[in-house]
């Protein structure tokens, strides 16, 4: 069974945001000789990580707004340098936009099933969708138009 997470995204404005903020972290880590794959570190191990990791995703919400999902490829449990566990979510470098769905925010990461999943915004199954702005998304979902 495939199974997702859904994450917040603090800081970023839009999709292009945190694709910035990611490719900086990459020139980051290929600067130190560091793995330069995108990950995002939680303090939690999901318990369900099995059915996460190779198969399932990342959905970003941002601004309120679930607008983007990137590809789970490992979840590495760490101990960190203050002595605290530590979970390292390691990410496909593409991020790819969905069909927006307003979401309130919350504390940590959730689960989402496979079932209840956006479907990817790619303009031979989204249309116009697909080719409008993510502000202007955002904004129609916000207003419960879309």
């Amino acid at each position: 069974m495939v199974l997702h997470l859904i994450k917040l995204s603090v800081g970023p404005a839009s999709i292009d945001d945190l694709e910035a903020h990611q490719a900086w972290q990459r020139a980051e880590a290929v600067r130190a000789g560091r793995d330069p794959a995108p990950f995002h570190t939680t303090r939690m191990l999901p318990k369900r990580h099995a059915e996460i990791v190779g198969r399932g995703s990342i959905y970003w919400v941002i601004k309120g707004t679930l607008s983007c999902r990137q590809a789970v490829t490992a979840i590495e449990p760490f101990t960190a340098s203050d002595g605290v566990g530590r979970c390292r979510i390691v990410l496909d470098a593409r991020l790819v936009p969905v069909a927006p769905r307003s979401y309130r925010p919350f504390q940590g990461w959730r689960y989402l099933q496979a079932k209840d999943a956006p479907h990817d915004l790619d303009r031979s199954a989204a249309g116009d969708l697909a080719e409008m702005p993510e502000t202007l998304r955002r904004e129609l979902v916000s207003l419960g138009l879309l």
